[in-house]
């Protein structure tokens, strides 16, 4: 009976994605345990540690055994780990080569080695997402580029920005933690194979040739060293994903912000009654926003959870790995459903240019009170003009007046600038400064795909 959002049927498509969980199910995690005891054989039956035959049929038969699933939960109840119930089954069920299966491992090797394929597979699917989602913030920074709206700042207009600038922005910091993704695989895809206490002593001087052939038969790199506990690297995983959907949950907040009636300057797609509200019917709430900035706080809290996991006692853990078994795959079904919140929600928003600037003239000037200062500068000294500005704003603000007209009333600036110069300073879209360069900066300095 589901029992939490990310394997309900109501939520669970809502929070994460059914890609996702596949990779994290028991039967992948099953599949990824035969396949890591498979490599292991043969990687002995390679290099003479056991007889190529028994390797053979191991490679052979095992990856075919239907597993007793009830008795695999009951031994795993008792025993604490899924791997000696697994391995008394494909023993039994391999004939006389059931003798070699798991030679010279233990338990964690084969759990740990069965993670990293799965966090294979599961960083192809978030490195194929966050590509998908950079490709629709380009199109939108690109479209928008010079679309003037309020840069905001504590909530307050501050200056003029474009909306392709502020896409721009959200674009930037995935196409780096794009680049964090390329430079974590090496770390992360890592065979592992140790033995009891990681020596590989069971496997006397063949051990370090039996771990390199198992690396290549899975295609995962050979460590230089056991890393039973020492967990930098899938701990680094789970930050990641805690870095890729808190920009996303950024991107959402500034959405859910921009929904407000007050502001109403870009709208998550429309379908019919997409975020609406069971007692108001005008209301059409930012739903994928919400997801957002909701996943984005609960892997926070998986990769704090998995930073505690670091502290390891001696050679083999008593409990901080178990820690992984929680954070690791809820933190990937959750950063593949804020993938799939966002390509959706970026590709069907609707962006208010017309409202955008209204939003501008909504101070009547004031938000552009930086351009005029600046503009009188060279004329009255920075000091002065900040003063002059400043009074004329606060005059502004009292009389209900637009900034222009208090402005051309002012003796001192009238004689340092001309009204044509004053009126162009007070346009919101003549003080955008580099932000449609900044655009292109960032659009020209991206990877091709």
């Amino acid at each position: 009976m589901p029992s939490t959002v990310l394997d309900s049927d109501i939520f669970k498509d809502m929070f994460g994605t059914a890609e996702m969980r596949v990779v994290f199910s028991d039967d992948n995690l099953l599949g990824r345990y035969v396949e890591a005891e498979v490599a292991l054989a043969v990687a002995q039956g390679r290099v003479g540690v056991v007889p190529r035959e028994a390797a053979d049929a191991i490679a052979t038969l095992a990856p075919s055994v239907v597993l007793d699933r009830a008795a695999l939960k009951q031994e795993t109840e008792n025993v604490g780990y899924p791997i000696l119930g697994l391995v008394r089954q494909l023993s039994a069920r391999v004939g006389d080569a059931g003798r070699y299966v798991h030679w010279g491992a233990t338990t964690q090797d084969i759990m740990d080695t069965a993670t990293v394929l799965q966090v294979r597979a599961a960083l192809a699917i978030i490195e194929r997402d966050v590509a998908a989602v950079s490709a629709v913030l380009m199109r939108l920074a690109e479209k928008y580029r010079d679309t003037p709206m309020a840069g905001r700042t504590h909530l307050q207009q501050a200056l003029p920005i474009t909306f392709g600038y502020k896409c721009a922005v959200w674009l930037s910091a995935l196409d780096r933690h794009a680049e964090r993704l390329r430079e974590l695989k090496p770390r992360v895809l890592v065979a592992q194979l140790g033995g009891a206490v990681g020596t590989l002593a069971s496997l006397g001087d063949k051990g370090l040739e039996v771990r390199r052939e198992y690396a290549r038969e899975l295609g995962l790199a050979d460590p230089p060293i056991t890393w039973h506990v020492a967990r930098d690297a899938l701990v680094e995983t789970v930050n990641l994903l805690g870095l890729i959907t808190g920009s996303l949950g950024k991107i959402g907040f500034d959405v859910m912000l921009m929904m407000a009636t007050e502001i109403g300057e870009a709208f998550e797609p429309f379908a019919s009654h997409r975020g609406a509200s069971s007692t108001m019917p005008q209301k059409r709430n930012p739903i994928s926003s919400e997801i957002l900035v909701a996943n984005a706080k609960a892997v926070r809290q998986h990769a704090g959870l998995m930073l505690d996991a670091v502290i390891q006692d001696f050679e083999r853990a008593t409990g901080p790995w178990h820690v992984e078994w929680i954070a690791l795959p809820d933190s990937f079904i959750l950063a593949a459903g804020s993938l799939a919140q966002a390509k959706f929600m970026l590709e069907g928003l609707v962006v208010d240019e017309s409202r955008m600037r209204r939003n501008l003239d909504l101070t009547r000037g004031l938000i552009v009170a930086e351009a005029v200062m600046m503009g009188l500068a060279p004329h009255l000294g920075r000091q002065q003009a900040h003063d002059v500005v400043y009074e004329a704003c606060r005059e502004a603000l009292q009389e209900s007046r637009a900034l222009i007209d208090v402005l051309m009333l002012n003796p001192a600036i009238a004689q340092a600038l001309p009204a044509e110069r004053l009126r162009a300073l007070c346009d919101p879209a003549n003080y955008l400064g580099t932000a449609s360069a900044m655009v292109d900066n960032v659009v020209r300095k991206r990877p091709n795909p």
